[in-house]
């Protein structure tokens, strides 16, 4: 994974395009209406029910937006909320409150909805020694933020982005030429520029874990597509030499099925790209 200060940095990229993005020159419904000094009072208030997430991200937006403003957090990133319970208040600047409602309400309601799925993953992997991942199968421009959310859910991220780890699949060794091909030039490639590297490798089949067994450079293997017979095959091919990854349609009703071949983790594109968005609402109030 990427380091907590590359981390950080796309969250305030994000921040700082966000209020670009939806400001702009300004927020004239509030500055045609609104008197520059007002204060008020607002309250996020779930309408739904789940894990909540989103909370320290809130923290960053008022900051940025405006120092002045004052949250009180009575929910913190990860608890569970129903119906009614109210996450923050938060004080101060009338027309900044607004300013900041809008990002905070998009971003919490889908880290919240993502948060809440990892969560049901994470409790029927319970009893078992597998962990569930993310992909990079996340909305454009929000990456930081959907993998926070994973996080939050009790999840564990895969690869942040493309230059953090190296992942062979099957284009690349199609394309290459071959599993050792394709693994040999990457060792060499990551050796001439001094990176320091991760690999992963894809199978398609029991055949192609036989070849990629074959490397001592490989960190995992990932057993796509497999049924469950042949992926205790696999795992028990592999023998821990490396760690070994399920993948490929994976859902709730599969999921403790592969964790019981004995997986290591189990990836699912569906944490981040298949959610319905936590109801939300921040709501002023005297």
């Amino acid at each position: 994974m990427i380091s907590e200060a590359k981390f950080n940095k796309e969250i305030d990229l994000i921040i700082t395009n966000a209020i670009r993005e939806d400001v702009g020159g300004g927020d004239y419904s509030s500055l045609a209406c609104i008197p520059d000094d007002a204060q008020g009072k607002a309250k996020l208030l779930v309408k739904d029910e789940g894990i909540i997430a989103g909370i320290e991200f809130a923290k960053q937006v008022f900051e940025y937006v405006d120092p002045g403003l004052k949250m009180i957090v009575k929910k913190e990133d990860g608890a569970k909320v129903a119906y009614g319970d109210i996450c923050f208040t938060v004080s101060g600047n009338s027309q900044s409150i607004l300013k900041s409602e809008r990002l905070i309400l998009n971003a919490m309601q889908r880290m919240s909805a993502i948060a809440t799925k990892t969560n049901k993953y994470v409790e029927l992997l319970e009893g078992t020694n597998t962990k569930i991942l993310d992909t990079r199968k996340t909305t454009p421009g929000i990456r930081a933020l959907e993998k926070w959310a994973v996080k939050i859910g009790g999840g564990e991220n895969h690869r942040f982005a493309l230059y953090d780890m190296v992942m062979l699949k099957d284009n690349h060794i199609d394309f290459c030429g071959g599993i050792h091909k394709a693994i040999n030039k990457t060792k060499a490639y990551l050796k001439s520029n001094n990176l320091y590297l991760k690999i992963i490798v894809e199978a398609r089949n029991l055949q192609e874990i036989k070849e990629i067994l074959k490397e001592d450079c490989v960190y995992r293997i990932l057993i796509d597509n497999f049924n469950y017979e042949d992926t205790k095959k696999a795992v028990d091919l592999i023998g821990g030499k490396c760690l070994t990854e399920s993948s490929g349609g994976i859902t709730l009703e599969t999921l403790r099925k592969y964790a019981e071949c004995g997986v290591d983790y189990i990836s699912s594109g569906a944490l981040t790209h298949s959610v319905h968005n936590m109801d939300l609402s921040l709501k002023a109030y005297e």
